[in-house]
């Protein structure tokens, strides 16, 4: 998947990527290696007790939800970056545009929501000052910030919260890859270089530093400089626990599939997916045990989230599904998968970029990385194009043909848009 080596099938532009086995009983922590501005105070990791328990980080996503099960339609997924979750956005992309949602899109259309800034709610398209401006989905890169992201269902719903996580150690290797332009990683030969000596290259106060450092931290809303004692990270694993319904792990993907469609109370072919984002192998090379110690050390944080929620995640599937059924379904949707390529595909696989046939179709090319893309099978009738081709459409384009659906063409007043969602409200200087 996206960064992470996982693919459903073999790729034609790396054929040594294999599929990851389910763990034994006991799960223990995955620790294989790839061969491969708001003004409102955020909770940062080391602020005290009183501070980072306070209206900033109330429970948003853990409302009790005893109803029958019907497909929730109101959701925030944090974006974090370089953890599979440009193929989690595709997915919330198809359910919402096959069933006429309303997406929060960034202002005048941009990729992000203003990131590395704190999310506030003016950075949304239609947010008008004073007024509770509604949507159904809230999914694009940010820094996120309950305060400016608040549910107030009607009795009939609650808004599902949920974020994806990645191994640090996989991460930053692919960071170094794709954000080789950053401030630290400019002048660094190699991330062993990096790491070697990081006060060298890492300056604590660049406004791109959280690129080199506990990344999934900062996206979360934390300080990604903050201490890492025992006490400041269990308060940030408990405000992460208390705003959010679902945590997921990209190393296990079809798996966080499983539970998100159960969570969410959707069908299968809503979360099946082909991998969006993906590297080719060739910057991928196997990391040395004393490098990946590393990794760990610098990213403290982000290790000590990653490990808590790991183990949460196999508690969940222990408690909620079990080991049998979660393989039967992990199975069922690798087949579905593996159907829709060859229905989709004129490969049956991801291919180079330079192979892409339909500029159209071609992913933003970033960094020291190739990312891979898909040609679609020709001779399609058009509703199977049609569905083929949200497959496989880049996150970039997609946003872009759905704020255009959304805003350009004025089908935010038109009928059956259902426009009563997630509430966001601008809190700053509370």
């Amino acid at each position: 998947h996206e960064e992470n080596g996982k693919k459903p099938w073999t790729s034609r532009a790396s054929k040594k990527l294999k599929s990851q086995p389910l763990p034994p009983e006991t799960a223990p922590l995955r620790m294989q290696r790839e061969s491969s501005p708001s003004k409102t105070v955020a909770p940062q990791a080391g602020e005290a007790v009183e501070d980072i328990k306070g209206d900033n980080w109330q429970t948003l996503g853990n409302s009790s939800d005893e109803a029958a099960c019907k497909p929730k339609t109101h959701i925030v997924f944090l974006k974090v970056h370089k953890s599979a979750s440009s193929t989690v956005m595709n997915i919330l992309f198809r359910f919402g545009e096959t069933r006429n949602l309303t997406f929060a899109f960034p202002f005048n259309g941009a990729s992000q929501l203003f990131y590395p800034h704190f999310f506030a709610a003016e950075f949304v398209e239609g947010f008008v000052a004073g007024q509770a401006s509604q949507f159904n989905i809230l999914c694009h890169h940010m820094r996120f910030l309950p305060t400016e992201v608040r549910n107030k269902p009607p009795r009939t719903h609650t808004t599902f919260y949920f974020a994806i996580l990645r191994n640090p150690v996989h991460l930053m290797e692919s960071s170094f890859t794709y954000y080789k332009g950053t401030s630290a990683f400019f002048h660094a030969k190699s991330l062993e270089e990096f790491l070697q000596q990081p006060s060298r290259f890492y300056k604590a106060g660049d406004s791109d530093s959280q690129y080199a450092k506990n990344l999934m931290t900062f996206d979360f809303g934390f300080n990604h400089n903050g201490e890492a004692s025992a006490r400041h990270v269990q308060l940030m694993l408990q405000a992460i626990k208390t705003a959010f319904n679902l945590i997921l792990i990209s190393e296990y993907f079809d798996e966080s599939m499983v539970l998100l469609k159960e969570a969410l109370c959707w069908d299968l072919d809503s979360v099946v997916s082909f991998p969006l984002n993906s590297r080719d192998g060739s910057t991928r090379a196997p990391l040395p045990d004393f490098t990946v110690e590393k990794i760990k050390n610098w990213n403290k944080l982000d290790w000590e989230i990653y490990t808590h929620f790991n183990q949460t995640f196999w508690e969940k599937i222990d408690r909620d599904i079990g080991r049998k059924r979660m393989s039967q379904e992990v199975r069922a949707l690798q087949k579905r998968r593996e159907q829709l390529a060859r229905t989709c595909l004129q490969e049956g696989e991801s291919v180079a970029p330079q192979e892409i046939k339909d500029q159209s179709l071609l992913p933003l090319q970033y960094g020291q990385a190739r990312i891979l893309g898909y040609n679609l099978k020709p001779g399609l009738d058009k509703k199977t194009e049609q569905m083929c081709r949200r497959l496989i459409t880049p996150e970039l384009q997609y946003s872009r043909s759905l704020y255009t659906s959304q805003w350009v063409t004025d089908k935010w007043h038109g009928e059956g848009k259902e426009n009563v969602g997630l509430v966001i409200r601008h809190t700053s200087g509370k």
